[in-house]
């Protein structure tokens, strides 16, 4: 089972009820509800099969700081 980690959603999914894909920040599901991003690890079972488990959602990035200005008035 899969749970929507958007606050205000946090609706419940079984996984075959969602489209697991790759958007490029790895495994992840779309809630169908509100479109939130949903984070999944991907492992191989003995048999071959692909298993997902969900994770938290990565962090944030946060933004990069300006450099100081230099001294000096601005004529």
């Amino acid at each position: 089972m899969f749970v929507c980690q958007n606050q205000s959603c946090d609706t419940q999914w079984a996984p075959d009820a969602v489209e697991i894909r790759n958007e490029g920040q790895g495994p992840l599901f779309r809630c169908p509800l509100c479109g939130a991003r949903n984070y999944l690890e991907a492992s191989t079972a003995s048999d071959g099969t692909q298993k997902y488990r969900q994770i938290r959602q990565p962090a944030a990035p946060t933004p990069s700081t300006k450099p100081a200005r230099q001294g000096g008035k601005r004529t």
